[in-house]
């Protein structure tokens, strides 16, 4: 009997080694090396119709039987635009780019509890009134899916009416594109017979067993499948346990190939480590062409899907759910959720428009400034980047003399939604002062720019997107870096240079009288 290999394997990135090291050379990561056995899996990939990930090399006697190339022009290809399946939601069809691309590998992760289940069940409910969906339930048996999909109220005859009238338009892209290839002839006519009963089209697969998860799809053939989760499926031909390095790698690629064959969308379960990012080897996030990130906080009801890769559309769009009792809702205006409800005398409150991808939205912050109870003051912030809240605090304190240095500081956004980027820096300046100097900032006016560390204000991007967005809302003022052209949007615009000219404009020098 043979002497088996071992060898060790990065649970981070993959990296192969043969003996264990305490600090991958790859990732530099820390005690992430696990053992493996090394067993070639060719044959039984072979045996599927499919190739090794990492490709096998030609021998020589396929290299001279003179097969005909593979490749062809770029210019024989159809510029024909590819046609897109509606999600049945809106803000997914956002994050998306448009719809669900035929053919495409989508994986979306988040936190236990978060969501992602519930999302795609629903998604899988609304697009079998028109096509054929397989769900491959790896985490569930049968009836537990059943029994989530009721408590979910998902009542799929109250749908079917409104599908309805999509039905045609499917039908019509599809025939559109019936000249490109047989897969999507293939996908066509399932989509044109599948319109007859929503629940015969949606199939459940309870299963872990990946060849038996491949063979399902190449005779199923459905148009969008699910696969819930990558972790928990396995190949028998490796030794390693389901959601090790090699079995995610082996998995997806398998999955991969049949998917691109056989033109099967595949919306793939991802779950997350301790810290929040994707669990697997980084390789997950390279095989798949689109990778969404379902956050949010489980104690709230809202959900923010987020596109950190997308090979078919704009990265970083976000999608809004809320969470009721009959599953996910969508949130078509998320300003108003973002925006909250203002308190005419609440001090140290702004408003600022943050960029999301190509979507403005609306965000109030609010500061709190109270002297420190324990010796070092606390910088503490949800949704804003603690760094910038540093920087920002340095900046008043040195250009413009608030004494800050010893007094405890709170920002938060309202929902929690994260805002990275630097155009908000502008109102976190205006809500901390405006809470120091226990001030009202007026609830119509708007706050854009960057702050710099010689408190200078610079230009932001997209403004006449952040702008357009807040007068829809009713704002009637707007501070601004000064030398950026603005349209004209019903607004008053404020151009300032400084730091310190737009406390000046935004921030009064009296306390608001209290009404009655």
């Amino acid at each position: 009997m043979p002497k088996q290999k071992i060898k060790y394997v990065c649970g981070e990135c993959g990296y192969e080694s043969t003996q264990f090291l305490g600090k991958c050379p790859s990732c530099n990561t820390w005690n992430s090396f696990t053992e493996e056995i090394e067993k070639s899996t060719t044959a039984a990939l072979q045996r599927l119709g499919l190739t090794d990930i990492r490709g096998s090399q030609a021998s020589e006697s396929d290299k001279s039987s003179g097969q005909p190339r593979a490749s062809f022009l770029l210019s024989q290809i159809s510029d024909q635009s590819l046609s897109r399946m509606p999600s049945g939601f809106e803000e997914l069809d956002r994050v998306l780019g448009g719809g669900i691309v035929p053919g495409s590998l989508v994986l979306i992760g988040g936190e236990p509890g978060i969501g992602k289940s519930t999302l795609l069940l629903q998604v899988a409910n609304q697009l079998s009134s028109r096509c054929r969906v397989l769900y491959v339930s790896a985490e569930e048996s049968g009836q537990q899916v059943k029994l989530r999909s009721q408590r979910l109220i998902v009542n799929l005859n109250e749908v079917e009416e409104e599908d309805k009238d999509n039905v045609s338009n499917v039908e019509m892209d599809e025939d559109l594109s019936s000249n490109e290839n047989q897969e999507s002839n293939n996908h066509s006519e399932t989509i044109k017979d599948s319109t007859t009963d929503s629940h015969e089209n949606l199939f459940l697969l309870p299963e872990t067993d990946l060849e038996v998860i491949l063979r399902e799809l190449e005779s199923l053939k459905p148009y969008l499948a699910v696969i819930d989760s990558i972790q928990t499926i396995y190949f028998a031909s490796l030794t390693s346990a389901p959601g090790s390095v090699a079995q995610v790698r082996e998995c997806t690629s398998a999955l991969m190939q049949v998917a691109k064959r056989e033109n099967i969308t595949l919306l793939i379960v991802g779950h997350v480590t301790k810290d929040g990012a994707l669990a697997g080897p980084r390789v997950l996030e390279h095989l798949v062409d689109t990778v969404l990130y379902f956050e949010g906080d489980r104690f709230a009801s809202h959900r923010l899907l987020r596109s950190m890769k997308n090979r078919f559309g704009a990265t970083h769009e976000i999608g809004v759910f809320e969470m009721v009792a009959n599953g996910l809702k969508e949130i078509l205006n998320p300003s108003e959720l973002f925006l909250g409800s203002r308190d005419e005398y609440s001090s140290g409150t702004s408003t600022v428009v943050s960029m999301e991808g190509t979507r403005p939205i609306v965000v109030e912050i609010q500061a709190l400034v109270s002297p420190a109870s324990h010796g070092a003051p606390r910088r503490s912030t949800t949704g804003i980047d603690s760094g910038r809240l540093q920087q920002i605090l340095a900046v008043l304190e040195k250009r413009v003399g608030i004494p800050l240095s010893k007094l405890d500081t709170y920002v938060a956004t309202v929902g929690g939604l994260s805002v990275e980027e630097p155009a908000a820096d502008l109102g976190v300046a205006i809500a901390v002062v405006a809470s120091f100097r226990d001030r009202v900032v007026d609830p119509r006016i708007i706050l854009l720019g960057e702050v710099g560390l010689g408190g200078q204000v610079r230009p932001v991007s997209q403004l006449e997107l952040r702008l357009r967005e807040a007068a829809k809302l009713g704002f009637k003022r707007a501070i601004i870096p000064k030398g950026q052209q603005t349209p004209d949007m019903g607004m008053q615009v404020l151009p300032i240079a400084k730091v310190i000219d737009a406390i000046i404009a935004a921030i009064p020098a009296q306390p608001p009288t209290m009404g009655n």
